[in-house]
């Protein structure tokens, strides 16, 4: 191998290490690539200078965190070696090596920082009842039964990345919830392309349709969803699936979910509006869709926001006579600017009623949301 084939590796194996890079930091650092490529724009000597700043900046951490782990390792390896040579009743405790505190990376010149410190999971989603006082979502919710619709894919944009087989697993007595959750996901001219794009594209918006388990088309039914969406979402469907790719080996291993061949992947845009929600089910439960594995819902709207309500309620789930009811008790996530959620297919979810007094479209909750196929 050539020395830049053994550094190249060498730095393949580092970034995979939580402790040398967190999720949260490498979400970091790609955050201020973007920032740095959107604010030098076509001067590639300034890109290129802003580029070897961070560079430098990630470097310096990165040889710090790696000489504390490897010293560690080292430390317990010898003393594996030589134990037989210490005395009985001599004691000898072992320090493991301190996770270095995280330096903070400087700002390059002419990039502002975003607006929240770094992209991380925001503090334990809110666990509740489904009907506490002041709640968007009064009435009790019903369980879903075998012929409840499901999200659809008829008019659903496709990307097909390869051609896989999936048989579907037999499905657990309890479905508990989990999600996780990266803050400024997008950068800020990405974000201003597609709150743009989405706002002139109004009249292409048509009524959400669900998929019954047994229907050959999906079907409009209000009393199960209610909202618009945006089918063709063009190129902003690629710029959020890099940006999900660049992230996906952390998503599956915070998730506990095994690695798998992408096989495709569905996007579109939804729009809620006043008194717009979406009821409790999964987005895997029909043979049609069942090699979906992994949602994401990118949380998007104008500033200042002007509704309110529309949360995803992620719930603990029991299977009963057949069909998977809540058990009471959810993660509940409100609709941040520029966030983005994921979770697996298979949990029971619902999107809280939203009240937006202006009934205007613009003032909506947006969502890019959609599903990784196996």
């Amino acid at each position: 191998m050539t020395p830049k084939q053994i550094l190249d590796s060498f730095s393949e194996t580092l970034i995979r290490d939580e402790r040398i890079l967190s999720t949260q930091e490498r979400a970091l650092v790609s955050t201020l690539l973007q920032h740095a490529k959107a604010a030098t724009g076509t001067d590639a000597q300034t890109h290129e200078a802003v580029k070897a700043v961070i560079a430098s900046a990630v470097g310096e951490i990165v040889a710090q965190r790696a000489f504390a782990v490897l010293g560690g390792s080292i430390v317990e390896r010898i003393l594996e070696g030589s134990s037989t040579a210490v005395d009985n009743e001599r004691s000898v405790e072992v320090m493991g090596p301190k996770d270095p505190q995280t330096p903070t990376l400087p700002s390059p010149p002419g990039v502002k920082a975003p607006p929240r410190k770094e992209p991380q999971p925001p503090s334990q989603p809110r666990r509740g009842d489904p009907h506490t006082p002041g709640s968007p979502m009064r009435d009790p919710m019903p369980p879903a039964s075998p012929g409840d619709p499901q999200t659809p894919t008829h008019g659903v944009v496709t990307t097909v990345v390869s051609k896989a087989s999936v048989a579907v697993a037999e499905r657990p007595e309890t479905l508990p919830a989990r999600c996780m959750v990266l803050d400024e996901f997008l950068s800020p001219q990405e974000l201003a392309e597609l709150t743009t794009f989405t706002l002139e594209h109004e009249n292409d918006f048509q009524a959400s349709e669900v998929l019954s388990p047994h229907a050959d088309d999906g079907i409009v039914n209000y009393d199960h969803r209610r909202s618009r969406v945006l089918m063709d979402v063009e190129r902003h469907q690629e710029v959020m699936l890099e940006r999900i790719k660049s992230v996906l080996p952390e998503v599956l291993k915070k998730l506990d979910m095994e690695e798998f061949s992408l096989a495709a992947v569905e996007a579109q845009i939804t729009a809620s509006n006043d008194g717009d929600y979406f009821h409790f089910h999964a987005d895997n439960a029909s043979d049609r869709v069942a090699s979906r594995y992994l949602t994401f819902v990118y949380f998007f709207h104008r500033e200042p926001r002007q509704f309110e309500g529309g949360e995803l309620r992620i719930h603990d789930a029991r299977l009963e006579d057949g069909s998977y009811v809540s058990q009471g008790s959810y993660q509940s996530i409100e609709p941040r600017q520029n966030q983005m959620v994921f979770f697996p297919c298979q949990l029971m979810h619902e999107i809280t009623p939203v009240k937006c007094p202006s009934q205007r479209f613009a003032d909506s909750r947006f969502t890019m949301n959609g599903w990784l196929r196996r």
